[in-house]
C-alpha cells in the first residue's frame, strides 16, 4: 500500500459485515483489501472530464412486442401437473396468517 493512502483494519471491516476470520485470512484479506485500495487511489487519477456522466455503459431501450392473443395451454393441462388442484384451480398452500 502507498504510504499516503487510507490505513484500515480489516478486523473491523470483517465486525461489520458480520464475518468470522481466522488470523491467516485477515492477514491475506488485509493483503487483498489495500490491493483493491491501491486500484481505486490509480482510477481517481484518471481524467474524465470529457466523459459524460450516464447510468449504463450501453443505451437502454425498451424493447416491447406486440400484445397478440393467443391459445394458451389447456386448463387440465395445466392442472395435471400441479400437486393439487380443485374445480380447475391450483391449490397451494396458506402462507399468510
Amino acid at each position: 500500500m502507498k504510504p499516503d493512502s487510507p490505513t484500515f483494519d480489516v478486523r473491523q471491516v470483517a465486525q461489520l459485515a458480520r464475518l468470522a476470520l481466522t488470523d491467516d485470512e485477515a492477514v491475506r484479506f488485509q493483503q487483498q483489501l489495500g490491493q483493491v485500495l491501491a486500484h481505486v487511489e490509480q482510477l481517481k487519477s484518471v481524467d474524465v472530464s470529457d466523459v459524460e456522466p450516464t447510468a449504463y455503459a450501453q443505451p437502454v431501450f425498451n424493447v416491447f412486442r406486440e400484445d397478440a392473443i393467443r391459445e394458451s395451454l389447456p386448463r387440465e393441462d395445466v392442472t395435471a401437473n400441479a400437486p393439487k388442484s380443485a374445480n380447475g384451480l391450483i391449490v397451494v398452500t396458506k402462507v399468510v396468517e
